[in-house]
């Protein structure tokens, strides 16, 4: 209880101390408030992107391989041509892994068929991204439908003149209209509309963009389009989710067990194709974003110093003016430890002070953000604990020495003063 006393007393004093001095104190906190802005900013920054990037690699499924000629982790550059000349996964690759593969829940394919202006009446819209996809493709990415649905399964295998489109399509081409049963020219065939995708926007890290897309099931782009298009990073693209109970790497190797042979490789070739999941991408970005966090400290670390410096200038003034009172306390009976614990804690309201201003500054700045770029970006508790701790240590350390000075002052030299 005399402990809590006392510190309480300290605050108190301390805060009268720093309303005395207003313009000092200001220039005190500045430098503080610019490192708590620099280093927690960047924190709230990356660990943002980090969850937003995270949390659309999950969309794109923890539990599912994608095969392909590139692999996704680094490569040297030496061996960019090599990957470059493999074949892309195909239809025939795709076909023979549905029929197989025992340990896989669901398997799609999908293959880009290039960009195409659309016309609706008087509407028109370019650049709209065309794509056949396999019966199970929406099942596998969990798409969500503002309006409509997929293709049912005697819809799929007959090739059907139906479409499902995204949500940008829907508002240029139909505007207010109901979108779902209208129909639009491709490639001289009516294609009817059987669904809306729901809006995904700006995300960050996505399979594709699907708010300015048309999905065509493989049946129907067969027949209206050229599947044997080869684009240099395009191409077709395969994917299998495992089924429950089933690692990635039991279904990797059952995926190689089938492919090898289909692709005619000996037993001592390596493959010409590479199987990628999420986890390559987390754990590379994880790193990615550990030295986005260092590089922001680092930063903010001058500017802390900086406020440090001024800190225990200021508190070095303090005992200086208050020298005479030290020693009228100390001739009193006041303990070293309760004067050294007087100036730590003015130090340390000083530094929190100037730490919950640059926190209302980020907190201003995200606000903005948000806002102005549909961007979701927040402050985080972790971040806000994270600047009052770096502040409540800079304040220790900015008034350690000071406060030492002051506990150590002789009581009657220090009343002569």
């Amino acid at each position: 209880m005399k402990l809590i006393k006392i510190t309480w007393e300290a605050v108190q004093q301390a805060i009268y101390e720093l309303m005395s001095n207003k313009l000092r104190t200001f220039l005190s906190l500045l430098g503080i408030s610019v490192g708590i802005f620099c280093i927690i900013a960047v924190f709230a920054s990356v660990d943002s992107l980090e969850e937003n990037v995270k949390g659309s690699l999950e969309t794109l499924g923890n539990d599912v391989v994608y095969v392909s000629k590139m692999p996704w982790a680094s490569m040297d550059r030496s061996k960019f041509w090599k990957y470059s000349r493999r074949p892309n996964p195909s239809f025939r690759d795709y076909k023979y892994l549905k029929d197989r593969l025992q340990g896989a829940d669901v398997v799609a394919y999908s293959i880009y068929l290039g960009n195409k202006t659309l016309k609706y009446r008087d509407n028109a819209m370019k650049d709209v991204t065309m794509v056949a996809v396999t019966e199970k493709y929406s099942e596998l990415f969990s798409l969500e439908y503002q309006q409509g649905r997929f293709y049912s399964y005697a819809e799929y295998h007959s090739g059907s003149n139906m479409a499902i489109i995204g949500a940008d399509i829907a508002k240029t081409l139909f505007g207010a209209l109901d979108p779902v049963g209208r129909e639009f020219k491709y490639k001289g065939a009516k294609l009817r509309v059987i669904g809306v995708i729901k809006k995904k926007g700006n995300e960050i890290v996505s399979i594709m963009n699907y708010d300015d897309a048309i999905l065509l099931s493989m049946p129907l782009a067969s027949r209206v389009a050229n599947l044997n298009t080869k684009f240099f990073f395009g191409g077709g693209s395969l994917m299998a989710k495992t089924k429950d109970g089933i690692s990635l790497d039991d279904l990797k190797d059952e995926i190689t067990a089938v492919l090898r042979p289909i692709r005619h490789l000996r037993p001592k070739e390596e493959n010409n194709f590479s199987l990628n999941t999420m986890t390559l991408l987390t754990n590379m970005l994880s790193g990615i974003f550990g030295a986005m966090n260092v590089a922001g400290f680092i930063i903010g670390g001058f500017a802390i110093l900086v406020g440090m410096v001024s800190v225990a200038n200021i508190m070095f003034v303090s005992v200086k003016e208050r020298t005479s009172i030290i020693g009228v306390k100390k001739a009193l009976g006041a303990k070293r430890w309760f004067i050294l614990l007087e100036f730590l804690v003015e130090s340390v309201v000083l530094s929190v002070l100037g730490g919950l201003l640059g926190l209302f500054f980020v907190r201003i700045v995200v606000i903005f953000i948000s806002k102005a770029f549909t961007y979701d970006i927040h402050l985080s508790l972790n971040n806000i604990l994270w600047g009052i701790g770096i502040s409540a240590i800079v304040g220790i350390l900015a008034g350690l020495i000071p406060a030492i000075g002051a506990a150590r002052l002789d009581p009657v030299e220090a009343m002569r003063r």
